[in-house]
């Protein structure tokens, strides 16, 4: 396996203030990995280490060469009365190749939308767009901030679907920050766990079950994780699924 973003060490400032100490990540082609953690534990700053946007104060980031990065970000706002479709939007600041434009469209989830006015579009649909968006780069990562804030369980759930059904289509990596700790963590390969630091690190399962998650996140994630991976593989539909995001 490829790695894609190493980061060593790496201590990051926001703000006039430390954010995050010492953290060693990694992430190889092809991975899902799901960054969470309580508001303010340097989650979106970690983000923003990773793909070079801030400098550490310690330690390194190194990118594999040429690495192409896809970004949804957490939901924009776009202006109603402005009148943008689908097909303008994307096509701004540079015009797409329409068939570029047909296959991210179609690997979003939303192929009939091109026209469709941008205001008009439901939270989901929207995001999906988004997607479009970042898929348009052809990326070897695809990094999501919080990008289903917003949306309610079933479509989030959803929504990680289509990241899954992307990521096996095209082989990139993934790199998600997320509240929706009930849907999002049974889709990864590995979770990081913030708090300022790297509190834990390892399969769902194992970081579901440890000390530092629990104490962070409360105990009934894990039910909610198996009636996910149910949900997952049977296709069954279930209500009854606790959100200990908050």
């Amino acid at each position: 396996m490829s790695a894609l973003i190493v980061a060593q060490n790496m201590s990051l400032r926001q703000g006039g203030k430390t954010v995050l100490a010492n953290v060693d990540f990694q992430i190889n082609r092809g991975e899902i990995v799901t960054i969470v953690g309580p508001n303010g534990s340097g989650k979106s700053t970690l983000l923003r280490g990773l793909i070079g946007a801030i400098r550490p104060i310690t330690g390194t980031v190194e990118q594999a060469k040429s690495l192409k990065i896809g970004y949804v970000p957490q939901s924009l706002h776009v202006d109603s009365t402005l009148p943008l479709t689908v097909r303008r939007f994307l096509n701004i600041p540079k015009r797409i190749d329409k068939d570029a434009m047909r296959g991210a469209l179609d690997r979003a989830g939303v192929p009939d939308k091109a026209d469709a006015q941008l205001s008009q579009l439901s939270g989901g649909q929207f995001q999906r767009v988004m997607l479009a968006r970042a898929l348009l780069a052809r990326p070897d990562i695809l990094i999501l901030d919080e990008a289903t804030q917003g949306l309610d369980q079933s479509g989030s759930a959803a929504f990680y679907r289509q990241i899954e059904e992307v990521r096996q289509e095209l082989g990139c990596a993934v790199l998600m920050v997320s509240h929706d700790l009930h849907v999002v963590m049974a889709a990864s390969d590995r979770v990081l766990c913030l708090n300022g630091h790297v509190c834990c690190e390892g399969t769902p399962d194992i970081v579901a079950s440890a000390p530092e998650y629990r104490a962070l996140f409360g105990t009934g994630t894990q039910g909610a994780l198996a009636l996910y991976r149910h949900d997952h593989d049977h296709n069954h539909h279930h209500d009854h699924t606790h959100d200990h995001s908050h």
